[in-house]
């Protein structure tokens, strides 16, 4: 049938173009801005999934990024206490040269003295200007706040990491199982006979002093002579009325031994608690056995550590609780340094650590004494004390700071470093996810683009003729 009034081809035809020019502008629209998805039309599941996918690689960038930071923090704090470990080095060396005060002048260890005053200054400036961005390292402020220690049970607290939740507290309970014990000996009797003298060499773990006793020697004045040499042998002698002498380690633990050794002509024996005598014996003590919230401490004497991935913490106990069945308790309220590694907030996905002050006044412990003890004036300085004390400090403060050293290296080899290797890695692979849903493959792409611009070309040739083919009616007319 042959009409004017409507030109289907013609309608045909225009609908066609259309639909092909608008492939053409989405081919040219994709090519141009090299995303597959440009609005929700264009592929609204497609646009969903990658906008989640853009949301955590954003998170995981800044994961790598607050890893990338969190290790520039440790390692300025590890380079501070680096400086630290050095000067301690030398203290000891001074401590060392002014005990030879046989041949030093009282003016050389007076000079020494300056210089260990001046390391002690150095010290303490490092512990309170070590800074990053503002916020300080090596003063105490990342330590994590304790509530509730009883001084009685325990001496000395050292959180090295926790995970308290953010209300109510982390609460730690330390119990004792089994009681620590020192290294024991006894000799049986009042004394010495009458006409025998008796030489003995005593042995405990910081030396050995061989000591003489003439005949009919009490054990309280033998007790006496060995406890003159108490620091030099690790050794203190009591006596039980007039039942014997013991000899006691003055540590406690399995590391701790006491041997007493027959030199003389008189058979000075000796016994372990409920052993057999004889003339050359030794006896080590015996660790504590120690639960933390429930998990079985690592024990030295008194000294019990716990490291799990939520606490890792050391203490050190008082005889007073050491030497029995019993438990104490505190709370950890805070602190610490709180690190976001993790690209989704949450405490699974942070790490904590707690970063000692390295003051002088903070530095040592109660047992030994504090490093700010060997300052001018002070009851360890070079000038007034022997030096034995003082070594002893400084071993403390040195083992303290390498141990600090050593838990933040370890933290940036074993928890940084891994995190941004395994961060690396998924950021690739949720990338190259998003790129495959987002992005436009340029290959199949251009195909389409020229299909549509083939299909237009066509379809504008097509609606020509259709529009001029109502012309042949008017051959009919004539």
């Amino acid at each position: 049938m042959t009409r004017i009034n409507h030109n289907i081809s013609s309608l045909q035809a225009m609908h066609s173009l259309i639909a092909n020019q608008n492939s053409l502008s989405v081919s040219l629209q994709r090519l141009s801005t090299g995303l597959k998805i440009n609005s929700g039309k264009d592929d609204p599941a497609g646009l969903i999934a990658s906008e989640n996918l853009r949301g955590e690689i954003q998170s995981i960038n800044s994961a790598i990024d607050n890893s990338t930071r969190a290790n520039n923090v440790i390692s300025t704090a590890e380079g501070a206490l680096n400086e630290v470990s050095a000067l301690l080095v030398q203290i000891r060396g001074l401590i060392t040269t002014s005990s030879n005060t046989g041949a030093l002048s009282d003016e050389e260890r007076q000079a020494n003295q300056l210089q260990v005053d001046s390391i002690l200054g150095s010290i303490d400036r490092i512990s309170n200007t070590t800074q990053f961005n503002g916020k300080k390292l090596l003063d105490g402020s990342l330590q994590y706040t304790l509530s509730g220690v009883k001084t009685s049970a325990l001496s000395e607290v050292r959180l090295y990491s926790a995970r308290p939740p953010e209300t109510g507290g982390l609460p730690i309970v330390v119990q004792v199982t089994a009681s620590a014990q020192v290294a024991q000996l006894k000799f049986t009797g009042a004394g010495l006979p009458g006409a025998s003298a008796a030489s003995i060499r005593i042995t405990g773990t910081r030396g050995s002093e061989v000591l003489s006793f003439a005949g009919s020697t009490h054990t309280s004045a033998i007790a006496v002579a060995i406890n003159r040499f108490r620091d030099v042998l690790g050794v203190s002698a009591t006596t039980s009325g007039t039942t014997g002498l013991y000899f006691n380690s003055t540590e406690y633990g399995s590391n701790a031994f006491v041997t007493v050794e027959n030199i003389g002509s008189y058979q000075f024996q000796t016994q372990k608690i409920g052993g057999p005598l004889g003339i050359s014996t030794t006896a080590n003590g015996v660790d504590a056995s120690v639960m933390i919230n429930g998990q079985m401490a690592t024990v030295d004497g008194l000294v019990a550590s716990v490291k799990n991935s939520s606490l890792d913490m050391e203490v050190i106990l008082t005889s007073g609780l050491g030497t029995q069945k019993a438990s104490t308790s505190f709370g950890v309220t805070g602190g610490g340094a709180v690190f976001q590694l993790s690209p989704t907030v949450n405490r699974q996905g942070q790490a904590s650590l707690g970063i000692y002050s390295v003051s002088t006044g903070t530095l040592g412990n109660h047992e030994v004494g504090y490093l700010s003890s060997l300052g001018t004036g002070n009851v360890n300085s070079l000038v007034t004390a022997d030096g034995v004390t003082a070594q002893r400090i400084l071993d403390r403060a040195i083992m303290q700071v390498s141990a600090e050293r050593g838990r933040l290296g370890a933290f940036q080899k074993n928890t940084i470093e891994p995190n941004v290797n395994s961060l690396q890695i998924a950021l690739e692979n949720v990338t190259s996810s998003e790129s495959a849903i987002r992005d436009t493959d340029f290959a199949s792409e251009t195909a389409a683009m020229t299909r549509a611009q083939i299909l237009s070309s066509a379809t504008t040739t097509v609606l020509k003729l259709a529009n001029a083919s109502p012309q042949n009616i008017l051959a009919l007319l004539q």
